[in-house]
């Protein structure tokens, strides 16, 4: 794990660092551009970076408060106040990190079999059903990842319970995995799926635009009492990551962000193969390159804005797939209780309000 910490001249020097949590993926630009390019020092806020080496490990330290706040799946909001494979803890978002940008791999082998999409993955599987039983790798037991997976494979009438393994791999260990042959594909975020491309272990039968447009990846988490407790400084944060993802979405911006999260800190791999899914053209591997327009949206057709419609389309991924234990329970509002686009309209309204103020008093 490694340590970033920034201190902002505004904060109370008698005051620690609110500690930020984040996994080696692009999806965590926001808050990384956030702490480098000083949005979070502009709101007052004295912050420190944490690598994370996977989502379990982010959940826990936020629920034991090791964390105060934390890049993190979409979905572990909703999995941590349902209490599924953790103690239940009552957490929200008030910001959406980024809609899109993930990606389906699998190796070379599938290819060489003749594996190019899902009914050809089907053949495969039904063909080798007697020699060997297909793995699949996705990031947490409750994400986007697992839904992409199992809704890819069973458009083509494959069980991913019975006719496949999935299982759970850190995000930048699955291209060890993937490389060694523990396992056959993998859903993640880049720059893990152009890796394995640009490095001929794997190529992409499908990208979140082809499974599942616009659907929120990551966001920021917290406590629900950390929002409630230190609510000026949770708002001051959304409000900073704000100016930061419309930063991540500026084409002229996108090279040197490629640079900036390349770095060792950050996610320690080439900038070319970061530029892949950041300016384009995107690999799916074997020669089938796409614009990287909408591969992934920072702050693009109100992708930060928590809305019901988005936890929705993962609570009905979780319920369409089975991932809920036998009697489990959905509160009818869980939806709003954990993507508060309320407090998401607060935190933009009081940026206006002291950016204003600011320009008055210039």
């Amino acid at each position: 794990m490694s340590s970033l910490n920034r201190k902002a001249t505004a904060s109370p020097s008698t005051q620690r660092p609110l500690r930020i949590g984040f996994i080696a993926l692009n999806d965590a630009a926001p808050i990384i551009v956030a702490h480098e390019n000083g949005f979070f020092q502009k709101h007052g806020l004295n912050i420190e970076l944490s690598r994370e080496v996977g989502w379990a490990s982010i959940r826990d330290k936020i629920i034991h408060r090791e964390l105060d706040a934390s890049h993190a799946l979409g979905a572990m909001v909703i999995s941590t106040n349902l209490g599924l494979n953790c103690l239940p803890c009552e957490c929200l978002t008030a910001f959406v990190l980024n809609t899109n940008g993930n990606c389906i791999t699998l190796s070379e082998d599938l290819w060489n079999r003749g594996v190019r999409d899902a009914s050809t993955m089907r053949d495969e599987i039904i063909r080798s059903r007697h020699e060997r039983t297909y793995v699949f790798g996705v990031v947490f037991a409750h994400s986007s990842h697992r839904i992409h997976v199992c809704d890819w494979l069973r458009s083509a009438g494959v069980d991913p319970e019975k006719d496949v393994r999935v299982v759970v791999v850190p995000p930048p260990q699955l291209f060890r995995n993937l490389a060694a042959g523990t396992i056959d594909g993998y859903c993640v975020g880049d720059p893990w799926n152009s890796l394995a491309v640009r490095e001929k272990i794997g190529w992409c039968p499908a990208i979140s635009p082809d499974l599942a447009p616009g659907h929120a990846e990551k966001v920021l988490m917290v406590r629900r009492d950390f929002a409630e407790s230190r609510s000026g400084e949770h708002l001051a944060m959304v409000a900073a990551l704000s100016e930061a993802a419309a930063l991540c979405d500026d084409p002229a911006f996108r090279p040197e962000l490629c640079n900036l999260l390349a770095r060792r800190e950050y996610m320690n791999v080439p900038a070319r193969v970061i530029q892949a899914s950041l300016v384009g053209p995107f690999d799916y591997g074997h020669g089938n390159t796409v614009p990287a327009d909408n591969f992934i949206h920072y702050h693009r057709n109100g992708a930060n804005d928590p809305t019901s419609a988005k936890a929705t389309w993962l609570i009905e991924g979780f319920n369409r797939h089975r991932f809920l234990p036998a009697g489990t329970v959905i509160p009818a509002d869980l939806a709003t209780r954990t993507f508060r686009s309320d407090l998401y309209t607060l935190a933009q309204k009081s940026s206006r309000k002291r950016n204003n103020h600011e320009l008055a008093h210039a």
